[in-house]
């Protein structure tokens, strides 16, 4: 696979990539901007009991092994409010990997895999002070490698993840939603996908 990197300079979505539940709105200008729909989310029963499948999601199919990348510059408006990477098979196996506004002074860094209909939720509390955020996922196989990097700090691993999916490629893009709030407005600055660079350790 060779590497892609798309700035959304064009005025028309790239070549291959569709919308999962369009967004209220949005704007292509050396960047993505989006609009979120009012009380949009994704998640499969684990303790909260709910299933949502209605968050808004850029996509396009790939094959095999693979590296996808982007930075998100977001403006909070509500609690849980979050844009980021989304790695998705169907509605019941799927990763995400974002940061989830709290309030003022505190949000959670997180990932959501879903596996067999059920999420699990790894976070981390982070002080709500950057508004830009890098996330990276590279797969082998069916693992996943997450990372982020705030600003230009070094990549740093989320967590290393496993999806039960099957078939031969997956959906993988942008993904924002905004579960208690409407209109959150959030851009992605580019996406890069290309070939995966998670080697083996022996």
């Amino acid at each position: 696979m060779v590497m892609k990197t798309i700035d959304f300079r064009s005025n028309t979505l790239p070549a291959g990539f569709y919308w999962f539940n369009p967004p209220a709105s949005y704007r292509l200008d050396d960047g993505l901007t989006l609009v979120t729909r009012a009380e949009t989310d994704f998640w499969q029963r684990t303790h909260y009991g709910f299933r949502r499948d209605d968050g808004h999601c850029l996509l396009t199919r790939v094959s095999g092994d693979f590296s996808i990348e982007t930075e998100t510059r977001c403006r909070y408006e509500a609690q849980y409010d979050q844009c980021g990477l989304m790695i998705r098979s169907d509605s019941n196996h799927w990763i995400k990997c974002s940061v989830e506004y709290e309030d003022d002074s505190l949000s959670r860094l997180g990932s959501v895999v879903t596996n067999g209909g059920y999420s699990d939720w790894a976070t981390q509390d982070l002080p709500s002070l950057r508004d830009t955020m890098r996330y990276r996922i590279n797969k082998r196989g069916a693992d996943f490698l997450i990372e982020c990097a705030a600003g230009d700090d070094p990549w740093r691993q989320m967590r290393i993840a496993h999806l039960n999916y099957g078939g031969e490629s997956l959906e993988i893009g942008l993904y924002a939603c905004s579960p208690i709030g409407k209109s959150f407005q959030c851009r992605f600055n580019y996406l890069d996908i290309g070939a995966g660079n998670w080697r083996p350790t022996s």
